[in-house]
């Protein structure tokens, strides 16, 4: 059986607009790498029952998107700052809460970020204000060094990445239970894993925009290799 993966959407709710009412939204390429990976992709709106579908899924991915209202880790949003709606963050936390702790958690870009408020750190809401350039924006392709002895080295297999960059913003104060694990030829923080979870990983690239590297192909399969682990030890469980 292949492992179902939920994918979490960019949202606009609009009740002035009487046709729609608003819209969801996501990038082809997320879905189309976890086909290629061997999963199967499921898109999950912001008012879907979270508890439904946490028995429904075995992998979890977080995709890019608009900007995590600052509020969220106890600041005052930046002038630059290009707010996502509010049902996006509170849908995916209430997933977070809910789903097993051992299930497989992939978050790209904003996921990265997500994942890093949701355990209580903060971002820093504008980098050319701290690093003085625009480099990690509008698709630079950039290396980042990874640490030696992390998983996310073990699954790529090298300490050198090259990803495409498409942020404005990133990790400034780590989470809980968190760690990094990639940053950038400036310091800037590209990756981050869980050190309470078997499979939680966080890249502030865009591995989906480069499917023809080899690193980036490996980051896609090992996380769907771990859904598949996740779902046969859950098949064994409710067999028993």
């Amino acid at each position: 059986m292949k492992p179902i993966i939920g994918i979490t959407l960019e949202c606009k709710e609009d009740p002035e607009d009487l046709r729609s009412g608003g819209n969801l939204a996501l990038n082809w390429n997320y879905a189309q790498a976890v086909s290629d990976a061997g999963g199967v992709p499921i898109l999950l709106p912001p008012t879907a029952d979270m508890t439904v579908v946490a028995k429904l899924i075995h992998g979890l991915l977080i995709p890019g998107g608009l900007d995590i209202d600052a509020s969220q880790f106890g600041e005052v949003n930046h002038p630059k700052v290009e707010l996502q709606d509010p049902w996006r963050f509170a849908g995916e936390s209430a997933l977070m809460a809910v789903i097993d702790p051992e299930m497989p958690v992939f978050g790209i870009c904003y996921g990265c970020q997500f994942i890093n408020v949701y355990r209580g750190g903060t971002l820093i809401q504008h980098l050319p204000d701290e690093v003085g350039h625009n480099l990690h924006s509008g698709g630079t392709l950039q290396s980042y060094e990874i640490e030696a002895e992390s998983q996310l080295k073990e699954v790529v297999g090298t300490h050198i990445m090259e990803g495409k960059s498409y942020h404005h913003q990133a990790v400034a104060k780590v989470g809980d239970h968190l760690r990094v694990v990639a940053k950038g030829e400036d310091g800037v923080i590209e990756a981050l894993e869980a050190t309470d979870r078997s499979w939680m990983i966080g890249v502030q690239w865009h591995p989906e925009r480069t499917p023809g590297d080899p690193a980036s192909q490996r980051l896609f399969t090992d996380f769907i290799m771990a859904a598949q682990m996740f779902a046969e030890n859950k098949s064994k469980v409710l067999s028993v």
